[in-house]
């Protein structure tokens, strides 16, 4: 099977979307399958849509050269559309309008949590064929082997991290955690870590701010704390979260977005009406908590072996061509012509995986 992921991949600190493009490409070359990430070849088996946008830094092209090679050099190719964005995220505007019309170039659809795939059809949006994978990190990676555990005598280290400094990733509740780290009867208890970077013309008063960190790193510095926190608001799925509970650690959680879906039974929901009495409540119940943490469930690995079926199962089916066939010479020359104007679109970009 031939894949094209539309994505380039970043080294280092790059957000939830980067590490699932790394971790898909890994898995699938892993298991026997060519993985590319660009329409230059016309044997392509199944394209997977990941970022419409044309100014998108990470995205190598957009349902509007998909329809192209579609149309004009290989009618028989699948494409997947994979919805992890919405405007409720970081009260942007048109995009879920713009992610509906991109999506009318797929003939299935991933939604990363069952959250977003009811607030698409909520707002009545008709998608192609829909289907729910849960987001996993890489448990070679992110395991709790080695991790510091909390023993009553020491304070409870208490830990997140964000690749974005937006503020709906929760900074209204780390600000408050901060703050209460100004009154003994916190500060004698909890330690805040926060890791990655931070909204302009923001400081913590009380919180250690690291830089960015990714992979190893990132998991050797989580496993050093006891206890997780995200209060990202409407997120649809995110791999911060996922990362610190992978790495044993309890999540203690803000009811919003998906992370109910990712979280519940491995931590404390709260809302930001009650958040001193959960982040108490959880420092009492941490040992039991922390016991079911190894049973965890979302990771790459799972991940990865869910798209692998569905693209199969797609590839497998029968394909209808209603498309006039390209071995008539006049529409093979057009089909030549649309190729080589993606390859001219595309080759402005940055370098292609070979």
């Amino acid at each position: 099977m031939k894949v094209s992921i539309g994505a380039f991949i970043k080294e280092g600190p790059w957000g939830g979307g980067n590490l699932f493009f790394k971790n898909l490409k890994e898995y699938l070359e892993a298991n026997g399958h060519r993985v590319i990430n660009h329409l230059f070849d016309d044997d392509i088996d199944l394209i997977l849509l990941t970022d419409p946008r044309k100014k998108s830094e990470s995205s190598s092209y957009t349902h509007k050269e998909i329809l192209k090679y579609k149309n004009y050099i290989n009618p028989s190719v699948k494409v997947v559309h994979r919805i992890n964005e919405c405007d409720e995220r970081k009260k942007t505007k048109g995009l879920n309008q713009f992610l509906f019309e991109a999506n009318q170039c797929s003939d299935a659809t991933v939604f990363v949590s069952d959250w977003i795939k009811n607030l698409y059809e909520k707002q009545g949006f008709n998608i192609s064929n829909p289907h729910v994978v849960m987001s996993g990190s890489n448990s070679k990676i992110f395991n709790s082997d080695k991790q510091n555990i909390w023993d009553k005598d020491q304070k409870m280290k208490i830990v997140t991290h964000h690749w974005s400094g937006n503020w709906n990733k929760g900074f209204d509740i780390y600000e408050t955690l901060d703050l209460l780290l100004n009154e003994s009867k916190y500060s004698e208890k909890f330690e805040f870590l926060y890791i990655g970077n931070i909204p302009n013309n923001f400081s913590f008063q009380n919180t250690k701010v690291i830089k960015p960190l990714s992979g190893l790193s990132l998991a050797e510095e989580l496993k050093k704390c006891h206890l997780y926190i995200t209060a990202s608001r409407n997120e649809p799925s995110g791999n911060h979260h996922i990362e610190g509970a992978l790495c044993g650690l309890p999540v203690l959680y803000i009811n919003s977005g998906a992370l109910p879906e990712y979280c519940k039974g491995y931590g404390l929901e709260f809302d930001v009406d009650n958040f001193e009495s959960k982040l108490l409540e959880l420092k009492d119940s941490y040992l039991d908590v922390k016991e079911t943490m190894i049973k965890y469930p979302y990771n790459s690995e799972k991940m990865c072996q869910e798209y692998e079926n569905l693209f199969q199962n797609l590839i497998k089916e029968k394909v209808k061509i209603n498309n006039i066939p390209i071995r008539n010479n006049y529409f093979r020359k057009i089909g030549n012509k649309i190729k080589s104007f993606i390859l001219l679109n595309l080759s402005k970009k940055n370098k292609f995986w070979r």
